[in-house]
């Protein structure tokens, strides 16, 4: 069985900065809401190397595999947490990239 990584680059609006803080804290709870959702690690960009595209903030979470993440994407409680995150990003869906993979162990 493979663990699967999702990593999600985000670019919200900087009028958004008072709600920033709460959606970042409602994905992070997410771990605590979704079976088989192993890890949560997300934040703002601290990059010096200039390469974000304008992308603010990111995370990655950690999948017990690919069924786990699966049953996530429609699962009640991302929903809520997506409408809330979407509201807040540059250029909607422009302001979003996601990006999964599986690693062995």
């Amino acid at each position: 069985m493979s663990k699967v990584k999702h990593v999600v680059l985000l670019k919200f609006k900087s009028s958004a900065k008072e709600k920033i803080d709460e959606a970042m804290a409602a994905l992070a709870s997410l771990k605590e809401k979704i079976p088989g959702l192993l890890d949560f690690s997300g934040g703002r960009n601290t990059s010096q190397e200039g390469l974000s595209k304008g992308f603010t903030h990111g995370f990655v979470m950690t999948f017990e595999d690919e069924a786990s993440r699966d049953a996530y994407l429609p699962h009640p409680e991302h929903e809520k947490v997506k409408e809330l995150v979407f509201g807040l990003l540059d250029g909607g869906l422009e302001g979003v990239q996601a990006m999964d993979w599986s690693e062995a162990g």
